[in-house]
């Protein structure tokens, strides 16, 4: 197969490109859709349709950012950090500006959404189930499949990329729950776990015990990425079950 380009056109942060892109790939739009989430505050994730099943955080980079996540990745990989569930689908990023594509597969594969049968998005997580997550990367490149469906979406933006966006400075990461290893049979009532996935990452980041996932991925990202930077490029956007 041939190889893919090792940068792609940014995707927009609008969640008419990310159900374009979605749906392309396989999801079932009518059984879940990605929508804006308007602020952190209490009221207006209040707007946001439930359940909600994985959020999209687009943040900047900023240099006290990326110090912090520096940090992290080395106290994971050197002293461990809460055991994630094997079976959570976690993929690298080895392409540049693929971060949109690799913040969908990560929502899409690990929500509780329906796929259409055969289609790319399927048949992607199924033949990387036994995959590492470099390995992953690597099946991404050498596909042009998603970069396609990446490039589709990317020029259905309300904005037309120019060669300076392809040096964007903005990048996507994905919040899911997890459940809280060792698994249980208990249900619903099984104890969740908030996981940070980001294909930059040194793999998930677990980020502790969750009841809420939208009101806990606000409370995280209001405490540990609004709060060390003073841009005000961020968007967020829930995958969730759509309102009849």
């Amino acid at each position: 197969m041939a190889a893919t380009p090792s940068r792609w056109i940014p995707l927009e942060s609008n969640p008419d490109v990310l159900n374009q892109w979605a749906s392309k790939a396989g999801l079932v739009t009518s059984q879940a859709e990605f929508v804006d989430v308007y602020g952190l505050d209490v009221d207006l994730l209040a707007m946001v349709p439930k359940p909600v099943k994985a959020v999209i955080l687009l943040f900047p980079i900023a240099q006290t950012i990326e110090n912090r996540r520096k940090v992290e990745d080395e106290r994971v990989k050197n002293q461990g950090q809460h055991p994630v569930d094997p079976t959570v689908f976690y993929i690298k990023q080895t392409i540049g500006n693929a971060c949109g594509t690799i913040g969908l597969l990560h929502a899409l594969a690990n929500a509780d959404v329906t796929l259409a049968p055969e289609s790319p998005l399927e048949k992607f997580i199924d033949e990387c189930k036994e995959m590492t997550p470099e390995e992953r990367a690597k099946a991404l490149e050498t596909t042009p499949l998603f970069a396609n469906i990446h490039a589709e979406a990317a020029s259905s933006g309300q904005t037309t990329a120019t060669e300076a966006d392809m040096h964007t400075d903005l990048h996507f990461t994905c919040f899911v729950q997890a459940p809280d290893p060792p698994r249980t049979d208990v249900g619903s009532s099984e104890p969740r776990r908030l996981l940070e996935l980001d294909g930059r990452r040194v793999g998930p980041i677990d980020r502790g015990a969750s009841t809420n996932l939208l009101e806990d991925v606000a409370k995280y990202v209001k405490d540990t990425y609004v709060a060390y930077t003073t841009s005000m490029q961020f968007s967020m956007m829930a995958l969730v079950t759509p309102q009849d």
